[in-house]
């Protein structure tokens, strides 16, 4: 007999799949995919089922942890609140507000609660020292949204399903599924470019699935793409092909663009890039004549030494060829929920360089400090230092360059608090870790990536089961810590002018936030004056378990547009005057003996360093290896298969080598997200296969000054034998 089905949304990563979950008697029986989902159309990845494993895991914790010598015993919440407010307290009032800091993590994003409740926990503390992974990955797209649109959160994603040439820099989508593109399937969407006549050609380093998969790959030198893209742009201006069309009546910057370009002949920056330069220029000119192109980069381009440049070349490129706000182009969503229009509501329109941090004096970005700053911040002595911290759904022990270090620092610190499923490489130096319930014990509505889909659509999942008594859920965490915190110190928050009945949504709870987000938003009930059953709200989404489609994206500017005068700005100031930093690397004579080059690399079981506790997703042949070209492999006599060293200014580490020429010569790559032989961590599947963490290697010193985005793609290091 079968068990009963529940429709909801795969949150473990961008793609937002539609799954169906068999269920019997408080047990998964099997997770497939939704046909009738209407973006995802049936199609799953091999994660999905992990939500069953993550679920039933026995390493999973249930309830509060509490540090005690040198390890940990349950408490009830209410003790961890009471005792974590106090010492907040403490702290705060001993070394000033800044001296409590908080790290979040990628997955917060995909977690409804934990990305509202953190709104109310940031204000509760009301520190600047906020640090997240970020930047360590888009920072550069959001930055360029900034500059040129006026608000951060306005990127915009690939029309794929409708592009008729796509160039790709730096993203690999058939593993990570999409990333700022929320495309579940995207494999077939881009063999469905390809039958339709499109072309889709890939820049990287590597030659990646998608790259594999392409009519075209061009290996790129890591950290060069910045010359390349300029290179483009160049043959474009020189070669009269600019057709911007509608945009150029409300885009300023054209002329001053071309000249920034003219130093950059394709012939200028091949050696740089490696690129032949005939191969630059006949690229420029298949997109000049291509019908519905399209430019798209991702996080290979974000987190390099020029990232900043890149993420601003991408749209100006996209810009010049008309492919921006175009069908088949980069075009904006119309989500539901927009999030663009609730961050300018809640004062996060964006900002980037009001103040810097207190070591290295690097730039903020929308209130956050880069994240190679927070250990020495923690380990630095000095008026300022961050002595308290708090870290939400992230793991920057194994994410953060020189993770090492971070791990040295965090030992130090007077409070730690985790809100975190397991006792992992980072939340095992907590003073307290705070369970939340399971993503199945949980209603999800996917605030973040509805507004990156490459077609509009909306979901609601409600709880498949029922959370235990005694547990609670990111949401309900949060605002307990930011009532608790709030009330211990009301009088220095009162001295500091910090609001302490945090934001409005937060009072209404989560399903009435999300009910009030829907009905207000571009399809909403109250926002065209119709019944629940005229409009979206969440009962409404409720009667559509599968979701709702609601059509493909279309133009939208200059009316969707956040900067003073509804213009882009295609030369803005601050990126311009980084072009000097690209030109005096342009006129730096190449060495004869280069150092190898470090780049990472996902892998489609694995979700950055989730899941390696799920031994379904571990299973089979180690993965945690490193490549290197046969070429490079010969020079230092290494063969496939042994024990090598890898080492950088910062460390040293062993792995396994996989000679093949997948790499470029003077390339190595690492999968992120390894490294589970620390002591203390409660992981034994994640133990048994620990690997190596690549942010052992990776130098926090190595960022893009402009935005300090860590370098994590160029990273210089030597191989030998073991």
């Amino acid at each position: 007999m079968a068990g009963d089905l529940h429709h909801r949304t795969c949150n473990l990563c961008e793609a937002m799949c539609g799954i169906v979950v068999e269920h019997e008697g408080g047990r998964v029986l099997s997770i497939r995919g939704d046909e009738e989902d209407p973006l995802s159309r049936g199609h799953i990845c091999p994660k999905a089922t992990a939500l069953r494993d993550l679920h039933e895991d026995p390493d999973r914790l249930r309830r509060p942890q509490k540090r005690v010598g040198d390890g940990f015993v349950e408490v009830s919440w209410e003790e961890a609140f009471a005792d974590i407010g106090r010492r907040v307290a403490a702290i705060q009032e001993a070394h000033g507000r800044h001296a409590v800091a908080t790290y979040t993590g990628n997955p917060t994003v995909h977690n409804t609660g934990a990305l509202l409740g953190a709104l109310g926990l940031y204000e509760s503390l009301g520190t600047f020292n906020r640090f997240s992974a970020t930047s360590v990955d888009q920072l550069p797209h959001m930055l360029a949204s900034l500059s040129m649109f006026g608000h951060q959160l306005l990127m915009p994603v690939p029309d794929v399903d409708r592009a008729g040439y796509l160039l790709m820099l730096g993203a690999n989508p058939l593993v990570s599924n999409g990333s700022i593109m929320t495309a579940p399937g995207i494999k077939k969407r881009l063999r469905d470019l390809q039958k339709r006549g499109g072309r889709l050609v890939v820049v990287d380093p590597r030659r990646t699935e998608t790259a594999a998969l392409a009519d075209e790959h061009v290996f790129v030198r890591p950290g060069s793409d910045g010359f390349f893209l300029m290179g483009l742009i160049h043959v474009l201006y020189a070669e009269e092909r600019l057709r911007p069309g509608r945009l150029r009546q409300f885009t300023d910057g054209f002329e001053v663009l071309g000249d920034l370009a003219s130093r950059f002949s394709p012939e200028a920056v091949a050696a740089k890039t490696g690129i032949a330069a005939e191969t630059t220029r006949r690229i420029a000119r298949e997109l000049a004549e291509a019908d519905r192109p399209c430019v798209y980069g991702r996080m290979g381009v974000c987190t390099q030494r020029f990232g900043g440049l890149n993420g601003w070349l991408l749209l100006a490129l996209n810009v010049l060829l008309g492919a921006l706000d175009r069908e088949g182009g980069m075009m904006f969503t119309k989500p539901a929920i927009d999030l663009v229009k609730v961050g300018t509501l809640l004062g996060q329109q964006g900002h980037f360089g009001k103040g810097k941090s207190r070591v290295r004096e690097l730039p903020e970005f929308g209130g956050e400090y880069p994240a190679v700053t927070l250990a020495e911040e923690i380990d630095t002595p000095g008026e300022g230092r961050i002595r308290g911290l708090f870290t939400l759904c992230g793991n920057p022990v194994l994410s953060v360059p020189n993770g090492r270090r971070l791990d040295g620092a965090l030992a130090s610190l007077d409070l730690m608090v985790s809100i975190d499923l397991y006792k992992n490489e980072t939340s095992r130096h907590a003073h307290y870790i705070l369970p939340p319930t399971s993503q199945l014990e949980s209603g999800h509505y996917d605030l973040a990536f509805h507004a990156f889909t490459v077609r509009n659509t909306a979901k609601y999942s409600l709880p498949l089961f029922t959370p235990p008594a005694d547990s609670k859920s990111d949401f309900e965490i949060l605002v307990g810590l930011a009532s608790q915190i709030a009330s211990a110190k009301s009088r220095g928050l009162a001295r500091w002018g910090v609001k302490l009945a945090g934001p409005a949504l937060l009072g209404l709870g989560l399903e009435r936030a999300i009910d009030l987000m829907l009905r207000t938003g571009p399809y909403g009930a109250l926002a065209f004056g119709r019944g629940e059953r005229g409009g979206l709200s969440l009962a409404a989404l409720a009667r559509h378990p599968s979701g709702v489609d609601l059509g493909a994206l279309e133009p939208c500017l200059p009316e969707r547009l956040f900067t003073k005068d509804k213009r882009i700005q295609l030369v803005p100031p601050t990126l311009a005057r980084d072009v000097e930093r690209l030109k005096q690397a342009l006129e730096q004579p190449e060495e004869n003996e280069r150092p190898l080059l470090l780049i990472g690399r996902r892998q489609l079981r694995t979700n950055n360093s989730w899941l390696h506790n799920v031994p379904a997703m571990v299973k089979g042949r180690d993965r945690c290896t490193l490549l290197m070209h046969p070429t490079d492999a010969a020079a230092r006599g290494l063969a496939d298969g042994a024990r090598v060293v890898l080492e950088s200014r910062v460390g040293r580490v062993e792995a396994p080598l996989a000679v093949s020429d997948e790499v470029m010569p003077g390339v190595v790559s690492l999968p992120h997200g390894f490294g589970h032989g620390r002591p203390g961590v409660g992981l034994q599947v994640a133990a048994a296969h620990p690997g190596i963490s690549c942010n052992d290697v990776t130098d926090e010193a190595l960022v893009d000054p402009l935005t300090g985005t860590a370098v994590l793609n160029g990273v210089p290091v030597e191989v030998s034998a073991r």
